[in-house]
């Protein structure tokens, strides 16, 4: 009985952990694979966007500081 009882134990804990990957995967691997569908998709709908005139507060637009001069 103690091997059926853990047997069950292991099951479940794969079936959650399982569900748990499956869930994840549209939301945050997929995206990470597959970067240039994504920066195509934000080229596209911020066409018509100039990000200076968006920006609050006249702060400065974002630039990558680790970006070579």
């Amino acid at each position: 009985m103690v091997i059926i009882k853990n047997l069950k134990f292991v099951g479940v804990m794969c079936g959650l952990i399982g569900g748990i990957a499956i869930a994840i995967y549209p939301i945050v691997i997929y995206p990470m694979m597959n970067i240039d569908e994504y920066k195509k998709i934000q080229k596209e709908t911020r066409k018509g966007i100039r990000q200076e005139d968006i920006q609050p507060g006249n702060m400065k637009v974002w630039t990558d500081p680790f970006d070579r001069k």
